[in-house]
């Protein structure tokens, strides 16, 4: 069973930064796709970004060029750099993780994290 946990979320001013950590244990983060999705209140989950084992990176169009998502294989975890935060970043971040990519772009990865805070104020 994979279980992967979060940290690294709080409170940030417009502008600044963040990084999220997901810590993996069950699977390998080298061997399995890796993303990062969103909730704002009252909205839908959305996608973020994700990293295919093969290392193929994807980013929605709202963070290309803020956020980086990195893997650290000697930990098992996965990261989620967060730069020029804007207020409408603010959302709780779930990391998850999945076998198959297909999953990933449907929005429906096999295995989610608890998700971590993020708000960022103006």
């Amino acid at each position: 069973q994979v279980q992967l946990v979060e940290s690294g979320g709080g409170l940030v001013q417009a502008g600044g930064s963040l990084r999220l950590s997901c810590a993996a244990s069950g699977r390998t983060v080298a061997s399995t796709h890796m993303s990062w999705f969103r909730q704002a209140p009252g909205k839908e989950r959305e996608f973020v970004t994700a990293l295919s084992w093969t290392g193929v990176y994807t980013y929605a169009e709202s963070v290309k060029g803020r956020f980086t998502i990195s893997r650290d294989s000697a930990k098992n975890t996965v990261y989620l750099q967060m730069n020029g935060l804007k207020p409408e970043d603010t959302a709780v971040y779930y990391c998850a993780a999945s076998e198959t990519w297909r999953t990933i772009v449907a929005g429906t990865p096999h295995y989610w994290g608890q998700g971590t805070q993020v708000t960022v104020s103006s």
